[in-house]
């Protein structure tokens, strides 16, 4: 019998298979020719066909497909049309960028929703308890780039006190080593960088923030409320215990593990969303290269994209499992 550590890791390569082939098919069947959109106006039929042979574009569709399947098995994910760069290496410089944007939103996305959650816990016995879920629910009603736009405004135009673009001052003249700018300049102890480095992360950590923000409220607080009538709550009750070291010490390590799954999935799509958010704020990460690459016809770029957006889709499913099941002990043991 397979291990379930196996058949995840053999489902996941199925799934990149997958991935794979629909989006090399997809590509070219689309309408436009990236060869026409590189060549100069005086191109002869010569040069037209030296370079879809140097791209591999003069072959038959299998072969294509094979060729480059057998080069990515290699690390060789091919050269950018638009950008005359090996792929690998501009995605390794434009990923950690979001990353550390996506893990930001993430986290911020937690403490605010855990905490408007177990607030709402709280005073789930007041009158103005439901002012808590209209509120909510009109911010989980609201996409992240509108967020965008609205913070762009706000905090860029009508109050400017965070930058509208970039990923860091470029006038602090910092040197980095690694592409990971804000854990970088936290283990070397250069606050002012990454106090600059949030500031420009501020707005798109917001925007990709908030909507997650409401999920997790509305999922906690629905767990937090069906754990609070279980009888080990009702016995900690007549214990003495005040609400809160009842909802804080009963009920929220049995509610977490419903949110921590819901929040995992959404957690894929917050990656997403960073095509559209990077892209408003000029945030220098793969969603804004992907939107590049897509205009430029760029296709080992997409292609490249394409696949490690399924892969950090699945590596993130992935660990979801994993904690679920470590919060979970009838999971664990079973």
């Amino acid at each position: 019998m397979i291990p379930v550590t196996a058949q995840r890791l053999i489902m996941a390569a199925v799934t990149l298979l997958g991935v794979a082939i629909i989006v090399f098919v997809l590509l070219r069947v689309v309408p436009g020719d990236p060869i026409a959109m590189m060549i100069s106006p005086g191109a002869t039929p010569a040069d037209i066909a030296a370079l879809r042979a140097h791209y591999g574009l003069d072959t038959s569709l299998p072969t294509q497909f094979f060729v480059w399947l057998k080069d990515i098995l290699h690390g060789d994910f091919g050269t950018s049309i638009s950008l005359h760069r090996n792929v690998l290496g501009i995605m390794a410089e434009r990923l950690p960028a979001t990353l550390e944007l996506a893990f930001a939103a993430l986290v911020f996305a937690a403490l605010l929703g855990g905490a408007v959650a177990v607030f709402a816990t709280l005073v789930s016995d007041w009158t103005a308890a439901p002012l808590i879920d209209t509120v909510n629910g009109l911010f989980l009603a609201v996409p992240d780039f509108i967020w965008a736009f609205a913070l762009v405004l706000l905090f860029g135009v009508f109050l400017p006190v965070l930058p509208l673009s970039g990923r860091i001052d470029p006038s602090l003249d910092e040197r980095f080593v690694t592409p990971f700018y804000l854990l970088e300049s936290l283990a070397t102890l250069r606050f002012a960088a990454a106090a600059d480095v949030l500031r420009h992360m501020a707005m798109p950590m917001l925007a990709l923030g908030l909507p997650l923000a409401s999920i997790i409220t509305r999922v906690l607080k629905e767990s937090l409320r069906e754990a609070m009538v279980q009888d080990y709550v009702l016995l900690a009750r007549l214990k003495g215990l005040s609400r809160l070291r009842l909802v804080l010490q009963e009920a929220l390590r049995n509610a977490v593990a419903p949110t921590l799954a819901l929040t995992g999935v959404q957690f894929t799509f917050l990656i997403g969303g960073t095509v559209i958010v990077e892209r408003i704020f000029a945030y220098p990460g793969i969603g804004n290269m992907a939107v590049d690459a897509v205009i430029n016809r760029d296709l080992p770029l997409i292609q490249g994209l394409t696949l490690v957006f399924g892969a950090l889709f699945i590596v993130v499913n992935m660990i979801v499992d994993l904690l679920v099941v470590a919060t979970n002990p009838r999971l664990r043991n079973g």
